[in-house]
């Protein structure tokens, strides 16, 4: 018979899987219900200059979100490196959206959901003159990837827009 220790068994190591941001974008792409379209692009500013103008929400949404007329905050977003804050918006579309979305920000992160729709961006540095941006934006019930097809032609190019935008701001300074 064994003997008996008051030392614990050590408990194996579990692998961790530690994901950058837009990685983890493409991981709620993957496995959320609806999520239609994620794609990604490398902009030429630093981090902090895209996550500036990413982050801004009420002001650049409309600008480079094709659907987004207006976007209103519960409260200011913070600016800088605070860690992650829950916010609200009331987001309005050229269209018939009119939704409440719930928003998780972080440096580097913005998931927002409303009750249909589900959106995203993740960026990362890339260099420290480049930047890995990535975008998300889905309809928040099965079988609505079957929709993306047709609804491509009325979404555009997300990241083309943002990507314009970025060098607007860049060449106004």
């Amino acid at each position: 018979m064994a003997a008996v220790t008051d030392s614990p068994t050590p408990m194996p190591q579990w692998p961790v899987a530690d994901f950058d941001p837009v990685r983890r974008l493409h991981v709620i792409a993957a496995t959320a219900p609806g999520a239609a379209r994620i794609g990604e692009t490398v902009l030429g500013a630093p981090f902090e200059r895209v996550w500036a103008l990413a982050q801004d929400l009420e002001r650049t949404m409309p600008l480079w979100i094709p659907d987004v007329r207006t976007v209103r905050l519960d409260r200011p977003a913070p600016s800088g490196s605070l860690p992650t804050t829950s916010l609200r918006a009331r987001i309005h579309g050229h269209t018939r959206l009119r939704a409440t979305f719930g928003i998780d920000l972080a440096p580097g992160w913005c998931l927002m959901q409303s009750r249909l729709v589900l959106g995203g961006m993740a960026a990362r540095p890339e260099t420290d003159r480049t930047t890995r941006f990535a975008f998300l934006g889905g309809l928040r019930f099965p079988g609505a990837r079957l929709l993306a097809p047709a609804l491509r032609p009325f979404t555009g190019d997300p990241l083309a827009r943002f990507a314009a935008l970025l060098e607007e701001e860049q060449d106004e300074e």
